[in-house]
């Protein structure tokens, strides 16, 4: 998944795709583990995949937490 994609997706739906994204990798790394795993490739992409989303969620927050301090000090009177 490209960042442009996740970017252009709400916190609620990262977030059910980050949830859906950590069970694959689970599922993939227990076939790794019993040498079921077809393209080992998939499990370093869903990985990669849940730290864009991870990324993208932090950079919203930091962002948030930015302007509500902003807003705290132009509210301030002296």
């Amino acid at each position: 998944m490209k960042p442009k994609e996740i970017r252009d997706m709400s916190d609620d739906q990262i977030q059910q795709e980050l949830q859906a994204l950590e069970r694959r990798v689970f599922d993939l790394r227990t076939q790794a583990e019993t040498e079921e795993l077809q393209v080992p490739s998939e499990l370093r992409n869903a990985r990669r995949d849940i730290a864009r989303m991870r990324t993208v969620l932090r950079q919203r927050d930091l962002a948030g937490q930015s302007q509500s301090a902003a807003a705290g000090k132009g509210s301030q009177t002296e």
